[in-house]
């Protein structure tokens, strides 16, 4: 008999739908437990009582932690659909892609709550982000690993969806398609694949969350 999975998560968070993702392009049934950040469960704090952070990955009763290690768990257990590549040279250019943008991408995040020269500051260190992805990362491929979507574009998926959903919020334009050609079809790609874009938030959902954990943090600051 299969063990159970089950994804402790929420879906405000960009991490919790990279491993999402990976469980839908991989065909693994699973149980989502919708957790609340604000308010951490038993189960969330017995299963990652380290970090005590979503998401987490329950496989029967082994729990994993961290978007990115998931998912590479998920492609070592479910070895159908690989997401890293067979050749060890193209699978540590994948993994270091992933690590960049896990890195880098705190600029992005800190975008939604930043104001003044702190937000002017946040915006241009994206910018110098994504401006290195498009010279270096992508190229002329489909998607990072070639033709066939693999682990760094669910790592950067998240991050670029997400950022388009802070552009909204703040009143920012950072991810200009005359800027970013390369991103930009790279990105549509991606969200025509059936396991993402049957896989989003709702967007009139996420805006309305974002933009009221953005008014109340800036209220209390």
């Amino acid at each position: 008999m299969a063990e159970v999975v089950k994804l402790l998560g929420a879906f405000s968070s960009p991490f919790v739908f990279r491993v999402i993702w990976a469980l839908k392009m991989k065909g693994i049934p699973y149980e989502f437990i919708e957790e609340d950040v604000t308010n951490k469960s038993p189960l969330l704090l017995k299963n990652n009582p380290v970090l005590k952070k979503i998401p987490v990955l329950l496989h029967g009763e082994k729990p994993v932690s961290e978007s990115m290690i998931i998912v590479e768990y998920i492609d070592e257990i479910w070895p159908q659909n690989p997401l890293l590549p067979n050749d060890p040279y193209e699978r540590a250019l994948a993994r270091f892609w992933v690590k960049f943008i896990d890195d880098k991408c705190s600029s992005v995040w800190q975008i939604s709550l930043a104001q003044g020269d702190e937000l002017e500051k946040r915006v241009k260190e994206t910018v110098d982000l994504l401006q290195t992805v498009e010279e270096h990362g992508l190229g002329e491929k489909k998607f990072f690993g070639g033709d066939n979507v693999g682990i760094a574009d669910i790592a950067f998926g998240a991050v670029i969806h997400w950022l388009k959903i802070i552009e909204e919020i703040v009143g920012v334009k950072v991810f200009e398609a005359h800027k970013f050609p390369r991103l930009h079809e790279w990105i549509e790609h991606f969200k025509q694949l059936p396991a993402v874009k049957e896989n989003l938030p709702d967007w009139d959902w996420i805006v309305s969350y974002f933009k009221g954990y953005r008014e109340e943090r800036l209220a209390s600051a």
